[in-house]
């Protein structure tokens, strides 16, 4: 009994999900396999307590899986990854632990759907670019002056693409680099979202849209980075202006809420339906990708001010109603008094 107990308290005192197996049945397991497989796994055969493919075939031979251990794929969920590890105990028992790497599994598959997407993103325009220079080459006595202008026009604009993208990237990776060190300076907000909405003024203006704010005297200052609040705000203002629909006004406003500031931007578009907004931040994520593209995204945006927010300490909100529009929601904390 004092061994069936000191078998289970070890078990506990694994962070893992992990259960003993012995004659075929699961003689012991930790509350995090019952979380996973069951709570009512004790004394279960194995392979119903399991019933994994991979899990049973890697039992069966054990020998080949005391290495590197068996991925798993699906197990308590279709999104979850595991690494199964098994190791056979003194009185020739299996200890099976599940070991959690589904966040690692996503993080790696994040890095390679932004390989793909970056390379996607500058290899068409790339394409462009060769296609209308090679022709403009190759058949420069036979293009009339009209045409020749068009197509220069056509290989500036894919140009300045690739150069907003380029830019982005540069910016992003330089924000991740800083993202330990918590900005401290003392900054007023209001001149910051003043000069914001003048640099937008004219895109409003050809849009036939109105800015419009709603920002209360005497609000506190904020603890910032001021270039990096500067480029949340345009992202932030150029994105309302890029989605909102042509003659509906932008709204911008901030107020103090306890220890934070509240800032928000909200636009009169075709919104966001609720299974895209989980994603919206990711790098390239694009919810209407021929859309974006044609109106000048970079997919970047708002991944830029995810990642500023982040480095700020700072909160994030998108609310989203498709037909009526996307309200994004800063929360900034206020700096500390000076003493």
């Amino acid at each position: 009994m004092a061994e069936v107990d000191a078998r289970q308290s070890l078990l506990e005192a694994l962070t893992e999900a992990a259960l003993v197996a012995s004659g075929g049945e699961v003689a012991a397991a930790n509350s995090a396999a019952r979380s996973l497989l069951g709570k009512d796994i004790d004394r279960q055969p194995v392979d119903r307590a399991i019933s994994h493919p991979a899990a049973l075939e890697a039992l069966e031979r054990p020998g080949t899986a005391r290495g590197d251990g068996v991925e798993l794929t699906g197990l308590g969920g279709s999104r979850r990854h595991w690494l199964m590890r098994i190791a056979e105990l003194p009185d020739g028992a299996l200890l099976i632990r599940f070991i959690d790497r589904s966040e690692a599994r996503a993080a790696e598959q994040m890095r390679v759907d932004f390989v793909a997407n970056a390379s996607h993103e500058l290899r068409t325009p790339l394409s462009t670019l060769i296609g209308y220079t090679e022709t403009l080459r190759d058949q420069a006595d036979e293009i009339d002056s009209g045409t020749r202008e068009r197509f220069l026009s056509v290989v500036h604009d894919e140009a300045r693409r690739m150069q907003r993208v380029v830019e982005d990237l540069i910016s992003l990776s330089r924000i991740e680099a800083e993202k330990f060190t918590a900005p401290t300076d003392a900054i007023a907000l209001e001149p910051l979202i003043e000069q914001a909405l003048e640099s937008e003024r004219r895109a409003a203006e050809e849009r036939g849209s109105c800015l419009i704010r709603d920002i209360p005297s005497g609000l506190p200052r904020i603890s910032g980075d001021a270039s990096q609040i500067t480029q949340l705000l345009d992202n932030l203002l150029s994105n309302a202006l890029r989605y909102g629909e042509p003659g509906t006004p932008v709204r911008v406003g901030a107020r103090a809420e306890g220890a934070m500031v509240r800032l928000s931007v909200a636009d009169e578009g075709e919104g966001i339906a609720a299974e895209h907004l989980a994603r919206v931040t990711e790098r390239f994520y694009r919810v209407d990708t021929g859309r974006s593209r044609s109106l000048g995204g970079t997919g970047l945006g708002l991944s830029i001010v995810k990642h500023i927010i982040e480095r700020h300490r700072g909160r994030l909100q998108i609310d989203s109603q498709p037909g009526r529009g996307t309200t994004v929601i800063v929360l900034l904390p206020v700096a500390a008094e000076l003493s």
